[in-house]
């Protein structure tokens, strides 16, 4: 059974309402309702008379007297169509969270069933701003969440691109070293070449000069 209450009337006695979502057993309700004394039962029952059918039916959800026959939840809001098996009596209730609303009492059941469907369309309507930011709020933390991992990926590229463009430089000054150094090889080569050639003519003609004299070689 869905335990409710009406707007400015919380479940009184410690009773347990309904969450959306929910659907606490009457017997649930009632288990509380039943430690109270018969006194104090007296004085709420005088008090619902005066104060009308929501306070009426909490005090019957208290004592176990209500049949639960259907309940149709959207979002926080919800329908219950309730029936009193004493009285031939239906409850049609719409309430929202741990507050009932609206009650409506009749014993024509094809009256109470429209009622029922009545307040249920209610509900769709009431729910579905609530629903709608629900949704809204699930999408932007979820964008949120995205935008993060996103801009996390970015910076790991950045870091990455950093090291490159780092490492780039570095390949790019020794290649300019080595480079230089070739060239630098490349002239003492040609020096050294150079050099060689002189010496080789200069040994040349020490042995012609050395030779002066000498017989001529077979």
């Amino acid at each position: 059974m869905v335990a409710c209450a009406h707007a400015g009337a919380a479940w009184s006695d410690g009773a347990t309402a309904p969450v959306a979502g929910t659907r606490p057993a009457v017997t649930s309700l009632a288990a509380d309702a039943a430690s109270a004394g018969s006194a104090a039962s007296a004085v709420a029952a005088t008090d619902a008379a005066a104060q009308g059918n929501v306070a009426e039916l909490a005090q019957m959800l208290r004592d176990g007297r209500i049949v639960e026959m259907r309940t149709t939840y959207n979002g926080s809001y919800g329908a219950s169509l309730m029936f009193d098996p004493r009285e031939m009596t239906y409850y049609v209730v719409l309430f929202q969270d741990k507050q009932m609303w609206r009650v409506i009492k009749s014993q024509d059941k094809r009256r109470a069933e429209m009622v029922y469907a009545n307040f249920v369309e209610q509900t769709v309507q009431l729910a579905d701003v609530e629903i709608r930011r629900t949704e809204l709020q699930a999408q932007k933390a979820f964008l949120e969440r995205v935008i993060a991992l996103q801009a996390n990926r970015a910076q790991q590229l950045q870091a990455d691109l950093n090291v490159a463009h780092s490492q780039q430089a570095e390949v790019a000054q020794r290649q300019k070293s080595a480079q230089e150094q070739a060239q630098a090889l490349q002239v003492e080569k040609r020096a050294a070449q150079i050099q060689l050639r002189d010496l080789q003519q200069q040994v040349r003609q020490l042995e012609r000069q050395a030779e002066t004299g000498l017989p001529a070689r077979p």
